[in-house]
């Protein structure tokens, strides 16, 4: 096979290095007379060199960030190999190492960790908040369940933003390119003496949209406001946040920041096939799984409707293209004070978000939102003590998440004859009280200077309660938002608690060498579902190897390779078996998940750095008996009304966990002497084919590809200011990010979501 070859070939590049090229966040290739610094990160609540942490860890400087055009979290992955972030209209997903969570549910909570200088982001929506003005990005891999908790089973991300620097200074960037893509970003230090400084800064992102649709929609009065758009999925998101930094005592410095950003987009509407037209059951690959009960029930195990979707040229649904408004404001304070034995931490964050609009759904249904707002907030305080050859820290953590929605699942052709008012299937709104109590603790103690114990425990309290309200089906009702008595109201609890652990040792047997060994748990809160069922808690207790290694000239090369094995239980997977309860949430049993990480920076010369990274992931069902959402010819057009057929998915692959990640990249730097330099940069990564979802379906998996990324950068001898052309994506490949199989009333429908085309463009920036 093709793609097996270029695995054998790529992976035994690989044994040469790996580290994503921009992911692990190489030095760039620098004159003969430039050091190369060490990547200092925090990912262990202390200021320490990332080779020197025992994390499987990813580093993403601030530069890369920029130059590569990210400006939101889903673009974050083309620069992590180990990361997976797709979007499905506005919701994002984060998955690392194959584990994530495809959930839109209340009371349902991320896999990943996602913090912002500190402050805890729960909420897939908000996830798609602005990403600007950065120090860097730590991508860290593997459950982190002592020090940050709960909702880490699968890994964090640290989204650490630039501080208020001790000069006046000015830099900012702004690009232009296909699609009439910008990108401007900017910021101001102004120093306040010897006491602090203060920063503000700014982002501004547009481009058309990615998706054409050539088909018209309906004409009807709630949805003429669309004024026959043809595009979707395009962006325009701007930002701001000032940032103020104060030392007024020796020990004591002081960060606090308030940030506003706003989206107002139009979301990518979703591909589509209907399946009753295509023939139901009769039709090829569609594979019978209720033989025993009267009737034929099918599943698309084996349709091959995707492989004949233009991935940037489709139809959209009747109801034409959506809209989707958001806006956050946060509130982020962090104070740290050394009185000498040990420094006392306080970080704290709140946030409000809000937003409004509504998605086009396939064939012809709109979900409204007249205002569903998220209020979180987050509190940690933590004493860190290091003496001799023991390093400890104990603290508390709390977190409250207030969540409501408004708005409900619209069909236009539901209604008395000649109407054009429409009726609303299910009308849910879900108030939804979320909080969180943990008190945790960590020590190291070396026992001799190369050996070193570590062991850490954490206990978390979850609670979470609500009324989900529904005014079930409204016959002729128009697109209004409702008001009055609902005619459901279902009062619901969930209280958990649960004790994760750390245990390891580190072996550095001199300065350049860091081996380590450990085992952890991870734990993800339990819930409840729109049905008003509840689900258990998803654990994972996962053991991990490992060797960091500086090398070389000056150890300016670095070789990092882990190795880890996960016992997951009670995974926790979402599926739509009845579009008037939404989607259910089940515990999937139990999955193993192993696999090898490499990663390595080679500097051939002080002008040239490759960087290359390769990751296999194995990562399968042990078991998990599902239901499955079938097409039901005894009550034809009308599956919802049908029981579901269950099955065992042992051995089926996790979604959004390719088995093969490979990254290659490579800088030169042409040195121009008095007129200054000019850097060439070469990227391309490439993954194994994947499936979007548990039951593996055919139509549902993403074949292998590769994307490569180009740029070429100038700059003067001073450095303040650079002009960069650059082309991703060169492949135009547009991977698929999101397919969902819906059986549900009497439709019947696959759909499918791709990933951004092939984009170009030039961009300069400033320095001073």
């Amino acid at each position: 096979m093709r793609y097996n070859s270029i695995r054998v070939l790529m992976a035994g590049a690989s044994l040469l290095a790996s580290s994503a090229a921009m992911a692990q966040q190489a030095p760039t290739a620098s004159p003969d007379n430039e050091t190369v610094p060490d990547i200092i990160v925090t990912a262990q609540n202390r200021a320490e060199s990332v080779q020197n942490v025992p994390i499987a860890i990813s580093v993403i400087s601030g530069d890369t960030l920029k130059s590569q055009g990210v400006t939101d979290f889903t673009s974050v992955a083309k620069v992590s190999p180990a990361l997976q972030v797709t979007s499905d209209t506005t919701n994002t997903r984060v998955s690392v190492r194959g584990i994530g969570t495809l959930s839109n549910n209340e009371a349902q909570d991320q896999s990943v960790a996602v913090n912002v200088d500190g402050e805890y982001i729960n909420r897939p929506t908000i996830l798609n908040a602005a990403i600007f003005d950065l120090e860097r990005v730590e991508v860290l891999r593997g459950p982190q369940g002592t020090l940050y908790g709960r909702n880490s089973t699968a890994g964090a991300v640290n989204f650490i933003t630039r501080k208020p620097g001790d000069a006046f200074r000015v830099n900012g960037s702004v690009s232009y390119g296909n699609y009439n893509a910008v990108i401007a970003e900017g910021g101001v230090d102004v120093p306040l003496g010897d006491v602090g400084a203060f920063r503000v800064s700014g982002t501004y992102s547009y481009h058309d949209g990615y998706i054409y649709s050539p088909n018209t929609p309906i004409s009807l009065p709630q949805f003429q406001s669309n004024d026959g758009g043809h595009r979707s999925g395009n962006d325009n998101t701007w930002g701001v946040r000032g940032s103020l930094r104060l030392e007024p005592l020796a020990g004591l410095e002081i960060n606090a920041s308030v940030e506003h950003d706003e989206m107002h987009i139009i979301p990518a509407v979703q591909a589509y096939q209907d399946l009753n037209a295509a023939g139901g059951c009769s039709a090829s690959g569609f594979v019978e799984v209720g033989p025993i009960t009267p009737g034929v029930q099918c599943v698309p195990q084996n349709t091959n409707f995707l492989s004949k979707i233009n991935r940037g040229n489709y139809d959209m649904p009747l109801t034409g293209v959506g809209k989707f408004d958001q806006e956050s404001t946060a509130f982020r304070g962090r104070v740290a004070y050394n009185f000498g034995p040990a420094t006392l931490t306080y970080t704290g964050g709140y946030r409000e978000t809000s937003n409004t609009g509504f998605n086009s759904l396939a064939p012809a249904y709109a979900f409204s939102n007249y205002g569903a707002s998220v209020k979180t907030q987050s509190h940690e305080l933590r004493l860190n003590g290091e003496e001799g050859r023991f390093k400890w820290q104990f603290g508390g953590f709390y977190f409250k998440e207030l969540q409501n929605t408004n708005g409900g699942l619209y069909s236009p052709f539901i209604g008395p004859p000649g109407n054009t008012k429409g009726s609303y299937i299910t009308y849910p709104v879900h108030p939804t009280n979320s909080q969180n109590y943990s008190a945790f603790g960590q020590a190291e103690y070396g026992f001799t200077d190369q050996l070193t114990a570590v062991g850490g425990v954490r206990y978390t309290k979850d609670t979470r309660s609500a009324t989900f309200f529904n005014y079930g089906f409204v016959f002729n009702s128009g697109y209004v938002e409702l008001t009055g008595t609902p005619s459901v109201a279902v009062p619901l609890h969930y209280s958990g608690d649960k004790i994760t652990w750390l245990g390891g040792l580190n072996y550095k047997p001199n300065a350049d060498t860091l081996i380590y060994g450990k085992v952890s748990t991870g734990y993800k809160g339990g819930g409840f579902d729109g049905s008003g069922a509840t689900f258990r808690p998803e654990s994972n207790t996962a053991y991990e190897g490992g060797l960091k290694l500086n090398y070389g000239p000056s150890s300016h090369n670095t070789f990092n390779l882990a190795g880890f094995y996960y016992d997951y239980k009670d995974l926790q997977n979402d599926v739509l078996l009845n579009n008037v309860t939404g989607a259910q949430t089940f515990n999937a049993g139990n999955a193993t998940v192993w696999g090898v990480e490499a990663e390595s920076t080679i500097r051939l010369s002080p002008r040239d750095t490759f960087t290359a990274s390769f990751n296999y992931l194995h990562a399968r069902y042990d078991t998990f008996i599902a239901s499955y959402s079938v097409l039901d010819t005894t009550n034809p057009g009308n599956a919802a009304l049908s029981t579901a057929e269950n099955a065992n998915l042992k051995g089926n692959r996790l979604p959004q966990a390719p088995q093969v990640v490979i990254g290659v990249g490579y800088d030169h730097v042409f040195d121009l002497g008095p007129a200054g330099r000019l850097t060439a940069r070469a990227y391309s990564r490439f993954k194994s084919d994947y499936y979007l979802d548990f039951y593996n379906y055919r139509d549902s998996r993403q074949t292998a590809f590769t994307q490569t990324d180009l740029s070429i950068e100038y700059k003067p001898a001073n450095g303040k200011y650079g002009l960069q052309v650059f082309a991703r994506n060169l492949e135009n490949i547009r991977p698929l990010v999101y397919s969902s199989y819906v059986a549900a009333g009497t439709d019947d429908i696959y759909v499918w979501q791709f990933g951004a085309p092939r984009t170009y463009g030039a961009r300069l920036s400033i320095d001073f």
